[in-house]
């Protein structure tokens, strides 16, 4: 089961910032599916998931929808 979040249209910062809300209020192993359309969110992601330790199980981009899956882990 996942969770997706529409982040398309925003900048940096408010993928990341509505990512960071999102996760919390899903249970640990669920997976939160981000959309997003800001090229600097695939870095972004990364390091977010690096430090939060949760698993950034897929990133790909299909014509500038960029889409994530994140697992929760904590």
């Amino acid at each position: 089961m996942s969770t997706v979040l529409d982040v398309k249209g925003l900048n940096c910062p408010l993928p990341i910032l509505r990512t960071k809300k999102a996760i919390k209020d899903i249970a640990v192993d669920s997976i939160l599916e981000v959309l997003a359309t800001d090229p600097g969110s695939v870095k972004d992601m990364e390091a977010f998931c690096k430090q939060t330790g949760n698993e950034l199980m897929e990133s790909k981009d299909a014509g500038g929808v960029y889409t994530f899956k994140i697992k929760r882990k904590s």
